[in-house]
């Protein structure tokens, strides 16, 4: 199999602090590799490291076969790009966001106008052109960002937490996106993220880190059907429940998780399971709501923490409940501690995994 990138024994130190240690890794081409961990892993490095930002401290870099040397990084760093965490968009509109880079490789203008709108329908923003770019939401302003680096056709895209903070529909968006990217335009692909519902979803592998090393390397089916100690030791964080679980006549799985508490989901399993559930995936309301989703807990929230855009709250509903919710919803809601509040999610929004 063909690799767009490879990484041999790299170690990176910061200030005789390790931040990758010893990271042997091949990335296929054609493939969306994810590189899945909490904080503080090394996945940024990584990228980092793989985008030809950084140079290891120790160990090579290989990029279509050819090691990478000083002299030849800054043409093969032409070859990937690399969309950060912390969107950031130029002070123009958005056809001078994406066109920037085209302009740099002195691309005909006939030929920057098609790119730009095929690259612009790819990601859902037609007729965004002359839309000034840091007027956009944070989700749409994050599809700039993707359509910036699309555009230019790289052999190679890396993606640090492309939807961290976003909301549940811009997420989805977002995945859609590259996904097709992928698919469409055969770009090979990277994405950091900590968010295991998302590893599990579209990769079709997952490189496991922790403390800056890989652990494991597999599809997503090896991954979490193994659930590796790696992976549970950050799982368990946030809405992480093992239960009991049986089938409901009508087709879908009850888990008893404790304090009299059932979470009804979809997938089929039976026995002892741990499952998991997306603070993105929560709905949060001040008052009941009827609704087709199976799970609607009543709470009350234990703990703020301002992320701005994003508010993340703690719910004391018999189980601690994390949930992650948008700075205005919160303000609009007025919300604070120990109010009470309602948390809504579908029964496809559980994740389980049979143990």
């Amino acid at each position: 199999m063909t690799c767009t990138a490879e990484l041999r024994n790299v170690t990176k130190t910061y200030d005789g602090i390790m931040a990758l240690n010893n990271i042997n890794l091949k990335v296929h081409e054609g493939e969306i590799l994810a590189l899945l961990g909490p904080s503080g892993s090394g996945k940024t490095t990584l990228l980092k490291i793989l985008a030809l930002i950084e140079e290891p401290t120790e160990g090579e870099v290989y990029f279509c076969g050819k090691k990478v040397t000083e002299k030849e990084s800054l043409q093969i760093r032409m070859e990937s790009t690399m969309v950060f965490q912390k969107t950031a968009v130029f002070n123009t509109n958005v056809y001078g966001n994406i066109s920037y880079g085209l302009k740099i490789r002195n691309l005909a203008k006939n030929k920057i106008d098609e790119a730009v709108k095929e690259v612009l329908k790819l990601v859902r923003l037609e007729g965004f052109e002359k839309r000034y770019a840091r007027g956009l939401s944070g989700g749409e302003q994050q599809r700039v960002a993707l359509a910036r680096a699309l555009v230019l056709k790289s052999k190679l895209v890396l993606l640090d937490e492309p939807t961290a903070n976003l909301d549940p529909k811009n997420v989805s968006i977002i995945e859609e996106i590259i996904a097709r990217a992928n698919r469409e335009l055969k770009t090979t692909i990277v994405i950091a993220t900590h968010n295991i519902f998302q590893a599990k979803r579209f990769p079709q592998r997952i490189a496991l880190l922790a403390e800056g090393k890989i652990s494991e390397i597999g599809t997503p089916a090896q991954i979490f059907g193994s659930l590796s100690k790696t992976l549970m030791s950050f799982a368990v964080l946030e809405n992480t429940f093992r239960g009991e679980a049986k089938p409901t006549e009508s087709g879908t799985t009850l888990i008893e998780i404790g304090e009299r508490l059932q979470i009804e989901a979809t997938a089929q399993a039976h026995g002892k399971v741990s499952v998991f559930i997306s603070p993105e995936d929560i709905i949060l309301s001040k008052e009941y709501f009827a609704s087709s989703a199976r799970n609607i807990f009543k709470g009350r929230i234990v703990e703020i923490s301002d992320m701005d855009p994003v508010v993340r709250l703690k719910v004391d509903a018999g189980k601690s409940f994390m949930v992650q919710i948008t700075k205005r919803s919160f303000n609009e809601m007025s919300l604070n501690l120990g109010a009470q509040v309602f948390l809504t999610f579908k029964a496809s929004s559980v994740h389980v995994i049979q143990e």
